[in-house]
């Protein structure tokens, strides 16, 4: 049941886009940004400004209303992510998160299948958080392929109305304990290549979770991401409907990395505006790195804008250059966002390096540090040097 919290307004879907960034920032002000430093100090789930974010309705911000949803596109829901980090990185990863997790189960919808239907209508009516059991340990970091398979429980056929099982090996998944469904990938079969790979989404009564490793991490502590062995026992129907390339190319690669590249650009902004608070308080005239540090935020809220609106899930060489850009945005955003925060630092001086200072912004460049390791740059690289062997520009 949705319930007002910390001063958080009830909010209708219908509400206007402008109520609902006033909304947001309140949350992220009232209520994240009071719990940050105990959410980072000890590693613990951001329990109060999720709860804020279900009484105002925009916990699944990215469904369609017909199905209960807030029906907002990619950059109002970008927006909000960006907002949030202003408060609390923590939460604006896992709000990020979440909303790519849901658009996944929205693409599915396009299929016309009642049995997505009726799994977002679930998830609404419940106001399930879901997590990502995309990782795997084994296939070094690559999403696209699985080694976990999807089989027939007791020898069964495993078609339409059979009972299914999977079990899966996670180096990572963020806010497991928290959530109330995951959307976990696997190959179709046990007999399937690596890379033709289903997505299931699973309740968290039919799972087994059993936690591998700890979370002690440098920053990002209140996603408590480590790692799990899941394991679940589910209808047929819990196979989404549409392949998980499909998936991956329409929702999840484009959601994911425009909404970590928002929640990167707010920490970042925080940053700035930190800093030029410090200097406003130095009244010792303009200092250039100010400057410098606004073009790198101007640099990232362009990037961010152009993502979406040259994101073309299509088939052919556009889909090749629209996940081209993707990619080139997730590994620029996740290193001016940190080159910013560095220069708010050398601004602010002693005083944003002390973690308690209100111009602090030790823990900004921690979380911010993240982002090069969430799809290792590297292997993102890797990836764009293949698609130029076969794209045009």
């Amino acid at each position: 049941m949705r319930r007002a919290v910390a001063g958080a307004a009830e909010q209708s879907v219908d509400a206007t886009g402008e109520e609902r960034r006033r909304t947001v920032t309140r949350i992220a002000e009232e209520v994240a940004a009071p719990a940050s430093a105990e959410v980072d100090r000890d590693a613990r789930f951001p329990h109060e400004a999720l709860a804020a974010l279900r009484a105002a309705g925009l916990l699944h911000a990215a469904l369609p209303v017909d199905v209960g949803g807030a029906g907002l596109d990619l950059r109002e829901i970008a927006e909000l992510t960006q907002r949030l980090a202003r408060g609390c990185g923590a939460t604006s990863m896992v709000f990020a998160m979440h909303q790519a997790q849901i658009a996944c189960v929205a693409v599915c919808l396009d299929a016309g299948a009642d049995a997505a239907a009726g799994l977002a209508r679930r998830i609404t009516a419940d106001d399930a958080l879901v997590a990502s059991v995309t990782s795997e340990v084994g296939i070094g970091g690559d999403v696209r392929r699985s080694n976990a398979a999807v089989e027939p429980r007791d020898g069964g056929e495993g078609g339409v109305g059979g009972i299914l099982f999977l079990e899966k090996r996670s180096p990572t998944i963020s806010y497991a304990e928290h959530a109330q469904a995951y959307l976990v990938t696997a190959r179709r079969t046990a007999d399937s290549a690596p890379d033709d790979q289903v997505a299931t989404l699973l309740w968290r009564d039919e799972v087994e979770l059993e936690r591998t490793g700890t979370w002690d991490a440098m920053g990002m502590r209140g996603t408590v991401s480590p790692g799990y062995r899941i394991a679940g026992t589910f209808p047929a129907e819990r196979v989404l409907p549409v392949a998980f390339g499909e998936i991956a190319a329409r929702a999840l690669v484009p959601w994911s990395h425009v909404l970590w590249a928002s929640c990167w650009y707010g920490l970042a902004l925080e940053a700035f505006l930190r800093a030029r608070r410090m200097v406003r308080r130095r009244d010792a005239g303009a200092d250039p790195r100010l400057a410098e540090a606004g073009l790198g935020l101007s640099t990232l809220r362009a990037g961010i804008s152009e993502a979406i609106d040259r994101t073309v899930p299509a088939s052919g060489p556009m889909a090749i250059m629209a996940l081209a850009r993707l990619n080139d945005l997730k590994v620029t955003s996740s290193r001016t966002a940190v080159d910013v925060a560095t220069l708010c630092l050398e601004i602010c001086g002693m005083a944003g390096y002390q973690e308690r200072n209100p111009v602090s912004v030790a823990r900004i460049l921690r979380d911010l540090y993240s982002a090069r390791l969430m799809i290792a740059n590297e292997r993102i690289l890797a990836s764009n040097a293949e698609l130029a062997l076969v794209r045009d520009a």
